[in-house]
């Protein structure tokens, strides 16, 4: 049985958290004396209100029983959806935003590392507000629910369910048998990148405001960005080069990152996903140059330097710009598009499908094409020196046909809604994906400003299905999950 007031106490936790993380963008507030300090102090007084009421409305009374995996997905899913509901309040309060679900649609792109904006004019929002904007992605990168592992003890009990209902892909992996440990390696991990980048970006011309935000939306894979021409506003080979590396670190599995730093620096090279998303980077970069190359731009250097950066901008879901890719020709177009679909790698801050996902799809077919030839053949699905399960390989394409079938879903209602179809489709793909830019009215110079509003709330939920694997969110709507 599904214990709700035990859902809605850990929920009041979490939103807890959300209130208090709104305290951390002051600090530029009040150094920058922008008009961000009240809606922010504002926002943390509702959020955290609103959070210990929850909490003490509904207390724990089984201090025991270990979270189940339905209610682990329940918690997760409400979660993202109290972040998405409460982080806009910034926006709303501080007037950025003068529509509800502009404000929601904001902070759920934060949240879900989407970096698809309805503000049309970055650079004229209070540096607070604009702070808080790419906290949000640097929050949700890794997950507020993993945050909460690590943070909250007494999620420590059970949590696995948790940890698996956030963490992307089609298995978890952990790097200690206790969870809390897990959740606290991965967040040193990641703070150490963000001091990294930090770093090497003021070295490259940036004050420490830009550098953390576009820190933030980088390691997140992300993309919110403080200028309104996104990267491409410095205008800079080296800023291009650190967030082109910094954005694959970002799609790297984040266990990975933890088995190097342990010494073990080759683990990553001998991992086949990596090694086939760094082939598909390197293939699809140098195609799209060549494309590129003596149309767009003289230089065949510059040319492999943008459209490397674009590249691994939307394959790893980042959606960091430095050109309008839209005046490209078609087939490096195409190519950007298709990366939207694969992703990055699982146990990575990307979205999308995942390079883990595809390689075993292909191999599963090559196998049948093989049975064709040899109808007594066994040849198991092998990734690397690890045969796939047929549980694994049943849910992967299970959840291959749940993403395509409701990216086309996604696209009819937003046409429905007096879209274009090619807006249409990539907008849905890009929140499906958290990818952020498409193509159309949605490119990189442009925003979701101009999406219906109806259409906005279908891609509200098309980021939340995305960022959270589809089947955390859908499984809420299923009636037999309601039963003992």
């Amino acid at each position: 049985m599904i214990r709700w007031k035990y859902i809605l106490h850990v929920l009041g936790a979490l939103i807890v958290c959300i209130g208090v993380s709104m305290l951390v963008p002051l600090g530029f507030s009040f150094y920058y004396r922008d008009a961000g300090i009240w809606p922010l102090l504002d926002s943390f007084s509702l959020t955290t209100g609103f959070g210990v009421i929850l909490y003490v409305l509904f207390p724990r009374s089984d201090t025991k029983a270990a979270i189940s995996h339905r209610e682990g997905m329940a918690i997760t899913t409400l979660g993202w959806v109290a972040a998405g509901l409460f982080g806009g309040l910034p926006f709303y309060l501080g007037g950025v935003l003068s529509q509800p679900v502009d404000c929601v649609f904001e902070a759920i792109s934060g949240f879900t590392t989407t970096g698809a904006s309805v503000i049309k004019d970055v650079e004229v929002v209070p540096k607070g507000l604009l702070f808080w904007r790419s906290l949000t992605h640097w929050l949700g990168g890794l997950g507020i629910v993993v945050l909460g592992l690590a943070i909250l003890p007494f999620l420590g009990v059970g949590g696995m369910q948790l940890y698996k209902a956030e963490v992307p892909g089609p298995t978890v992996d952990k790097l200690k048998p206790r969870l809390k440990d897990t959740a606290m390696i991965l967040w040193k991990v990641y703070l150490f990148f963000t001091v990294v980048e930090t770093l090497l970006l003021m070295l490259g011309g940036m004050d420490l405001f830009d550098s953390l935000c576009h820190t933030f939306g980088t390691l997140a894979t992300g993309g919110f960005s403080t200028r309104n021409a996104s990267v491409g506003h410095y205008n800079s080979a080296y800023i291009d080069i650190v967030v082109t590396v910094f954005m694959l670190l970002g799609g790297m599995n984040f266990s990975l990152h933890f088995q190097v730093f342990r010494g073990r620096p080759l683990a990553m090279w001998r991992d086949p996903e990596w090694r086939f998303f760094l082939t598909i980077v390197a293939i699809f970069s140098i195609i799209s140059a060549l494309s590129i190359y003596g149309k767009n731009y003289e230089s065949f250097g510059d040319a492999l330097r943008f459209s490397a950066f674009q590249v691994a901008s939307i394959i790893t879901t980042t959606g960091y710009s430095t050109a309008d890719y839209e005046l490209w020709p078609s087939l490096p177009q195409c190519i950007l598009v298709l990366s939207m679909l694969i992703g990055s790698s699982v146990g990575s801050t990307g979205g999308s499908i995942k390079c883990m996902r595809i390689m075993v799809l292909l191999k599963h077919s090559y196998n049948e094409l093989i049975r064709l030839i040899h109808p007594r053949a066994v040849k198991p699905v092998k990734l690397g020196m690890q045969v796939i399960s047929p549980e694994v390989l049943s849910g992967i394409w299970g959840f291959c046909s749940l993403y395509i079938g409701l990216a086309a879903l996604s696209t009819l209602i937003v046409a429905a809604a007096g879209v274009d179809i090619l807006t249409a489709f990539t907008s849905t793909l890009a929140c499906l994906g958290n990818v952020g830019p498409g193509l159309g009215a949605v490119g990189p110079i442009d925003n979701y400003s101009a999406i219906p509003e109806f259409a906005k709330w279908v891609l509200n939920l098309d980021m939340l299905l995305g960022r959270l694997e589809i089947y955390t969110v859908i499984i809420l709507f299923v009636p037999r999950y309601y039963r003992k």
